[in-house]
């Protein structure tokens, strides 16, 4: 089975079950940007709605087979069962074919092997969300990284940092006027990002649900980014180009890298007024092919895209 990058997702859009435009948005006919979506069971449905929900989730797959299936190049499409049994019921719908995996909220060391027990598809993608108390406990995450690699293998695709809610363990809410990394989450964030990304995990970013300012959106983006976060959570569709925009790779970076993975590159060069060193630098320079691939590339000052490099004073 080949799986997609983690870098795919850019803005992951959660819309609620119960919404009526899912399809269109699936199909894109609407939103037709949007790289990632969430059908959201969870947080976003109040209890007694919950059968409404399931039923309108099984009307948008049966409307996904009568059309032929989805789209090669629509959103990656994902489900956030309410809890693990729920998710082992959709699990075995016959329809669930049509999504590529399932979000997995509030996963922990004390609950991932019913979590295990109820994702059995080998089909589907996993992203677990780390959202709770334990988040901030390093060791707790050393042990969680390695049992979900021996437990999932290949199959998680991304973790997915719930920064609400892991403020909301602390009795905090973010503060409208700064950054999430102005909270305890600047302790968080780098740290889930050392200990779950050197064991291989890729990370998305929290929501940004501050709507009337997206200049703080974008300060936040650039540490999101600065931390290796491969994409981010949106609520709303205004955030989605500035979240994609976002991710856009610099020319300077992008000759860096294509140096720094070409075929016989110095173990030592100097590239535009930086050391670039093959043997510390390589995950990187993929990393930011990866990012262009998707996303592109900024333009310069000059407006132009033109990929000229200097490669020890000979233009390549």
């Amino acid at each position: 089975m080949s799986y997609p990058s983690p870098y795919s997702l850019g803005a992951t859009l959660y819309m609620p079950a119960l919404r009526s435009d899912i399809l269109d948005t699936v199909f894109r006919k609407k939103l037709p940007q949007l790289r990632s979506l969430v059908v959201c069971l969870e947080d976003a449905i109040a209890e007694p709605d919950v059968p409404l929900a399931l039923q309108k989730l099984d009307l948008l797959l049966t409307n996904i087979e009568q059309a032929g299936g989805r789209l090669a190049k629509g959103p990656l499409l994902f489900v956030r069962p309410r809890n693990a049994e729920m998710a082992a019921a959709l699990n075995d719908w016959p329809l669930i074919k049509h999504i590529d995996g399932f979000v997995l909220p509030k996963l922990g060391l004390s609950n991932l092997p019913i979590w295990s027990a109820a994702v059995t598809n080998p089909n589907l993608l996993l992203m677990p969300t780390l959202e709770t108390a334990e988040v901030f406990n390093p060791s707790a995450m050393v042990e969680l990284g390695l049992a979900l690699k021996s437990t999932f293998e290949k199959r998680v695709l991304a973790l997915r940092i719930g920064g609400n809610d892991l403020l909301g363990c602390l009795g905090l809410r973010r503060n409208p006027k700064t950054t999430l990394y102005d909270t305890p989450m600047g302790y968080a964030i780098p740290m889930l990002v050392s200990i779950m990304g050197v064991q291989g995990f890729a990370l998305t970013a929290p929501v940004f649900e501050q709507l009337a300012t997206p200049e703080l959106l974008e300060a936040e983006l650039e540490l999101d980014i600065a931390h290796g976060l491969v994409g981010k959570t949106a609520i709303h569709p205004s955030q989605i180009n500035i979240i994609q925009h976002s991710l856009r790779v610099s020319l300077d970076d992008l000759n860096s890298a294509n140096i720094l993975l070409s075929d016989s590159p110095p173990a030592v060069f100097k590239h535009n007024g930086a050391m670039c060193e093959p043997a510390t630098h390589l995950k990187w320079a993929f990393n930011i092919l990866q990012r262009a691939k998707w996303y592109g590339v900024k333009a310069s000052k000059s407006g132009q895209q033109e990929l000229s490099v200097r490669f020890f004073g000979v233009n390549r």
